[in-house]
Formats: C-alpha cells, sequence, structure tokens
C-alpha cells in the first residue's frame, strides 16, 4: 500500500517507540478490492496514550479531544490523521450511542478486530513489515464478496443493520445468512436510531453505489425493509409481463437502479446530481401500489397502473421525510417522480409548447434530469428494448436541446422594468400581467426581448384598465 511519506515517517517513529501501527477499517479494505484508499485509520498496539503523543509531537501538534476514547488527532503536511489505541466497548444503553468505550492498549490484534461489524472492515495491515493482518477471515469475505458480521456483539448497535444495506450496494457484498439472521433478530432496534443517522446511510447508497439493488435485497433479507413502507409496498407488487418481463415492481425497481449508476450523468455527477436522480428512480413506481390493478386491455384481462406518477408524489415526500433528506432534495425529486412517463402521453411528435411546459413544471430539476430517469425506467426491463419509448425519449431531449432548456427552466422574457416603461404602475395588476405574458411566452408567442415588448404594449392595449 502506498502512503504519503509524512505518515510513513510518523509510523516509523512510532515503530521506534515501542509501538506496533497498524492500518484498519476501510483503507485496507478499499486497498484489497484495488481500489485507492482515502481515509489512512492506524491503530497503535503496544503504547500507552502517553508515550502515543510523546512519539507523535515532533510531527506537529496534537489534538487530545479524543483522550478518552484513546484516540489522538494529527496533523501531517496539512492532512488530518486518527492515531488510536486498541479499545474495547461495553453495552450502556439503547441504541446507536449506548456503549461504553475505554482504551485498553493490552488487548490482542484479534480482540481488537472483534468490535468492528463486519470482517471486511476487521482487516489490519502492517506498513512498515507489508502484511495483512486478518484474524477473522475477511479476506476469503472479501473474495467471495460475502458480507459477514465479526461477532455476536454485532447486535449490540442497529445502525450496522444500515451500513450492511449501504456497503452491499457500494462493493457489490452479499449478506451471510447468519447475519441476515441476526438483523432480523434486531428488527425492534430500528426506532432507537437517530434520523440523522438514517439519513446518513441513505445517502452513502445513492450517491457511492455500484449496485444499488445489492442494498436493496439486503434491506429485504434482513426483514428491514418493512420500516421502507412505500419500498416494501413493491415487494411481490404484480406487473404485466408483456410490458415488464423481467418481474415484479420490486425487481423493476432494482434493475432500473442498476442501468441508472451505469449512466454518464450518474456516473460523472456530483453528490447532488447522483442523490438527485438515485432517489427519483428509486420512487419513480412508488404510486404502483395504491394504483395497481387487473383490467381489459387490448381485450385481455392486464396488470395496470394507471395515475402511478401522480399517486407516488405523495409517498415520495412521506419516505424522504421520515429518511432525514434534506426538504430541498424533496423539491428536486417529486417533480421526476410525477413526470418519468411524460414522453408516453400526448402527440406522437411534441411540441415546441409542450416541451417548454414540461420543463417548467419539473423545476428545480432539469429536462437532462428527466431524461435519465426516464433513461433508467426503460432500462428496468430486460430484456425488453422498445425502439419506439427510445425514440421518444431521444426526441424529447433534442427539443429540450433545441430550445435551450435542457439544464434549465425557461425563464420569462418579460418581467416588471418592462411594464414600468410601458406605463404601467406596480400594483396587484403586475402579477396577472406578467403571468400572462409568461404563459404566452411558453406557447410560442414571443422568443425574445422585442417580441415581448411588442406583445404586452398589444396586451396593455386590450387590457387598458391594468394601466389606470
Amino acid at each position: 500500500m502506498q502512503l504519503p511519506p509524512p505518515l510513513l515517517s510518523a509510523l516509523q517513529a512510532l515503530r521506534s517507540a515501542g509501538g506496533r501501527p497498524r492500518l484498519v477499517g476501510g483503507c485496507v479494505r478499499d486497498w484489497l478490492l484495488g481500489l485507492e484508499p482515502k481515509d489512512f485509520d492506524i491503530e497503535v498496539f503496544g503504547l500507552d496514550y502517553e508515550r502515543l503523543q510523546r512519539a507523535l509531537a515532533p510531527f506537529g501538534p496534537t489534538d487530545l479531544v479524543g483522550r478518552s476514547f484513546g484516540v489522538l488527532k494529527v496533523r501531517l503536511a496539512g492532512v488530518e490523521y486518527d492515531f488510536s489505541l486498541p479499545r474495547r466497548e461495553s453495552k450502556t444503553g439503547a441504541g446507536h450511542r449506548g456503549f461504553a468505550v475505554a482504551p485498553e492498549p493490552g488487548l490482542t490484534e484479534a480482540e481488537a478486530a472483534a468490535r468492528r461489524d463486519f470482517t471486511l472492515n476487521a482487516i489490519a495491515y502492517d506498513p512498515l513489515e507489508q502484511r495483512v493482518i486478518d484474524p477473522h477471515g475477511g479476506e476469503r469475505d472479501l473474495r467471495a464478496r460475502v458480507l459477514r458480521h465479526t461477532s455476536t456483539a454485532f447486535v449490540e448497535d442497529p445502525l450496522r443493520v444500515l451500513r450492511a444495506f449501504q456497503f452491499a450496494a457500494r462493493f457489490e457484498l452479499t449478506l451471510a445468512p447468519e447475519t441476515a439472521a441476526l438483523c432480523r433478530s434486531i428488527a425492534t432496534t430500528y426506532h432507537e436510531l437517530p434520523i440523522e443517522r438514517v439519513w446518513g446511510e441513505w445517502d452513502k447508497w445513492a450517491t457511492k453505489a455500484v449496485k444499488p439493488s445489492r442494498g436493496l435485497f439486503a434491506l429485504k433479507e434482513s426483514g428491514w425493509l418493512k420500516f421502507f413502507p412505500e419500498i416494501a409496498g413493491l415487494d411481490g407488487l404484480p406487473q404485466e409481463p408483456e410490458w415488464h418481463p423481467e418481474g415484479d415492481a420490486f425487481v423493476h425497481t432494482a434493475h432500473c437502479l442498476d442501468a441508472l449508476v451505469t449512466l454518464a450523468a450518474w456516473r460523472d455527477g456530483d453528490a447532488h446530481a447522483r442523490r438527485m436522480l438515485s432517489f427519483a428512480v428509486l420512487a419513480h413506481d412508488f404510486g404502483k401500489a395504491t394504483t395497481t390493478h387487473q383490467a381489459e386491455r387490448r381485450q385481455r384481462l392486464r396488470w395496470v397502473s394507471p395515475g402511478h406518477e401522480a399517486a407516488g408524489a405523495p409517498l415520495t415526500e412521506s419516505f424522504l421525510q421520515r429518511i432525514g433528506a434534506p426538504h430541498d432534495l424533496i423539491e428536486f425529486v417529486r417533480p421526476l417522480v410525477v413526470n418519468h412517463l411524460a414522453h408516453h402521453h400526448g402527440q406522437t411528435h411534441f411540441r415546441d409548447t409542450t416541451v417548454r411546459r414540461l420543463a417548467r413544471k419539473i423545476a428545480p430539476a432539469t429536462m437532462d434530469d428527466l431524461i435519465v430517469v426516464m433513461t433508467a425506467d426503460h432500462l428496468g426491463r430486460p430484456p425488453l428494448v422498445s425502439e419506439e419509448a427510445l425514440r421518444r425519449i431521444h426526441e424529447l431531449r433534442d427539443a429540450a436541446t433545441r430550445l435551450a432548456i435542457a439544464d434549465r427552466a425557461p425563464q420569462p422574457i418579460v418581467l416588471g422594468r418592462h411594464l414600468i416603461a410601458l406605463g404601467m404602475k406596480p400594483g396587484p395588476n403586475f402579477s396577472p400581467a406578467l403571468e400572462a405574458a409568461f404563459e404566452s411566452q411558453l406557447d410560442g408567442a414571443f422568443y425574445d426581448e422585442e417580441g415581448g415588448i411588442l406583445w404586452m404594449r398589444n396586451y396593455l392595449r386590450a387590457h387598458p384598465q391594468f394601466l389606470k
């Protein structure tokens, strides 16, 4: 493992002081997966806290705020690192924070690793001797892509179930059967979790997943899907086989999410874009749970879900609020859910006014965002591919690009200053006049400022009372 030179120097100083420094946790896991480690956490055996501090003092100021937990923070070349002593945790109360943590330098490496949640996070690495220390079989599980608890202490922290959910999605893992059973055994502790911790795990799923479906299936196997009833409502919900050969609505959603993360807009997007698109695709069919029934279509009885797009809006809001999502995220996701089938409705070809009004309707999300959701939805029906649906999605995208509204909603051309210039005084008539102008702009009555002023001049001639 390649380490920053300042960190390597500090590790060598710790060994000279009689310590045995080990890299632990996510950095070792990521390195073994072929990923670039980002955060280096160091556990030091063989030293007490005072000797640890003395050994690191020459490298810069040391932050003693974590002393009671046996943690020392040191900034090396502008980067902060956590150096910790082996510690023992004991359960003292309910919930994620109900633990007493005490440093215990005399713990063996196997004992210290046993407090970690999963075997793949319990692997240590000796950077000076360049050897892996794996007392709980984490490397074996990592190769098999199995997520397995390290010890029965797993049940003491309910957050670990949601960590399993996002780890499964981020690293393409499946839950070991015995770990799934442990998760089910502590389902009653879900409500002990602070909402901000619930959101933290969902946010990692939304922004870092490689195979989002693995997370959903881990939730199902763990018995914790029931705490997210909007998703649970899709599980086993039938779909018409001719249109959805992949299976029920839950399976369809899983396929859509896995397709989403392969699209450039998600892969190259920032955290906000990934978050918005992931939750929009997750929620796009929530409304099917309340609208699906059998009806005659094309002379045979079929499963249909009319109006599920609009029905999904309140369910999307309730889900995002319950998991602690930021309010502004809801404002982006909701219109994408409500309009994700806009390409299936209406005329054969999209009129400019239709596209403009759609772009306005989905704001603050954009037409580019909506196209991504539509594409993921379409790709979530393997092996079915509809050339007609793809054509309509591409046509919608091309129209939005041509009208310069692909990445932003239409903006009103006629503004208050134009009304004042035409002789109107600010007052209650401003709003209806500007609204009428914007509606006509969306209909294509004018395209630039000159045309907008001409339109408004004629409008005021027809409504002279506005000038009084």
